[in-house]
């Protein structure tokens, strides 16, 4: 049975995308941000991140089934803590927003670093986000809304990009650092152990190939804890 959980493992995070993420600007509805995460797992994105909504409380759950445990969510306080994180990254910065400049969403190229920007849900993008983009993209509407749910947009470009990234062979490699991946392994793996471990404040211990505890120094350290 843990043979196959490390197999499944292995292949979610040789399928991991570090160079594409999602950035909420106070998307507030919690069934929202669950779905947004789900959708970003199913994409194979590790990473988003979120500005809280002024009165709301960060919370992904419900529709995220479960997926908030192999996504982390990193939350800050203002925009401009948080964009900063990823333009640092090298990532093009892609807001879902209708402006006179705004391309059809199909138009970009995803295999670039991107991180697409998602607004609140009755307001859109703040102006400090639209001016921070380098690209306003628009979902072509042929009704008379011409406005999507926040969550479903986001799975739609998302899944765009997941199509791009497949056809130019940008999944089935790892791309994650090993010092990331012998975490994620571990911590997936043994989840009781990771909070032993965090709340002692002790290293993880090395594991076999098995996915296996094989730490004697490690074992001698947690007995005299």
């Amino acid at each position: 049975m843990k043979e196959n959980r490390l197999a499944r493992i292995n292949e979610l995070l040789n399928n991991r995308q570090p160079d594409l993420t999602v950035f909420m600007d106070q998307v507030h509805k919690p069934h929202n941000l669950a779905a947004v995460v789900r959708t970003a797992d199913a994409i194979g994105i590790g990473e988003v991140h979120a500005v809280r909504a002024e009165g709301a409380i960060h919370r992904c759950s419900g529709t995220a089934m479960g997926s908030d445990r192999w996504v982390t969510t990193h939350r800050y306080e203002t925009f401009k803590e948080g964009i900063e994180v990823v333009k640092k990254q090298g990532m093009q910065v892609l807001a879902a927003h209708l402006s006179d400049k705004a391309v059809d969403f199909r138009s970009i190229d995803y295999t670039k670093p991107t991180c697409i920007l998602l607004g609140a849900e009755k307001e859109g993008v703040t102006d400090e986000a639209a001016n921070a983009a380098d690209q306003h993209i628009i979902i072509p509407m042929l009704g008379m809304v011409q406005s999507l749910n926040v969550s479903v947009a986001n799975s739609i470009i998302l899944y765009e990009a997941q199509r791009q990234r497949e056809a130019a062979g940008m999944y089935g490699t790892r791309k994650i650092s090993d010092e990331v991946y012998e975490r994620l392994v571990f911590e997936w793996l043994h989840p009781k152990i990771k909070r032993f471990c965090q709340k002692h404040k002790i290293r993880y211990p090395q594991l076999n190939e098995e996915g296996d505890i094989d730490d004697d120094a490690w074992q001698e350290l947690r007995r005299n804890i």
